[in-house]
């Protein structure tokens, strides 16, 4: 195999590879968060570690074909390297994917505290009725000549208001 064989080999792995992990994102989305995002890093550590299969001339492949040809074919003894690569690469992703979480916990905490704060306000402003004057001909303080001042639109920002049915 020359070095451009080899190099088109890996690309069309490559190509595939993230063909696959198109179709497993696809696949995982109507599941719940917490479970979806670590089936996800699982996946793309299965399909995209590679390992060594000869020391010499420094040649790699998937780790994942690596392992399952030796122990189909019972052939070779780099399936114990191919599944500590393996193992070696998902622990730091599933490491990374850690620290990941836990700096995404608190920014999201916060941002839903301030969309809760948001909609008490809102709700707040939507009940606030505007009390009545004790005099009912007297003139605001605004208008010298006793007109209301124009009404402010809603928190909104529409200036039109819908008729209810």
């Amino acid at each position: 195999m020359t070095e451009n064989d080899y190099l088109l080999a890996w690309g069309l792995y490559a190509f595939a590879a993230l063909g696959c992990l198109l179709v497993w994102w696809l696949l995982t989305r109507w599941m719940w968060r917490w479970l979806r995002e670590p089936l996800r890093v699982l996946m793309a550590v299965l399909l995209l570690t590679p390992t060594i299969i000869d020391p010499v001339k420094e040649k790699f492949a998937p780790a994942v074909a690596i392992t399952a040809l030796d122990l189909l074919f019972k052939v070779g003894n780099n399936a114990w390297r191919a599944i500590s690569d393996l193992a070696m690469y998902g622990m730091i992703a599933f490491g990374l994917y850690a620290v990941f979480v836990l700096l995404r916990w608190p920014v999201q905490k916060r941002a839903r505290e301030r969309r809760e704060r948001a909609a008490a306000a809102a709700a707040q402003q939507d009940a606030y009725e505007p009390p009545a004057p004790d005099e009912p001909f007297a003139a605001d303080s605004n208008d010298r000549y006793g007109r209301k001042p124009p009404a402010s639109p809603p928190s909104g920002g529409r200036l039109r208001v819908e008729p209810r049915l």
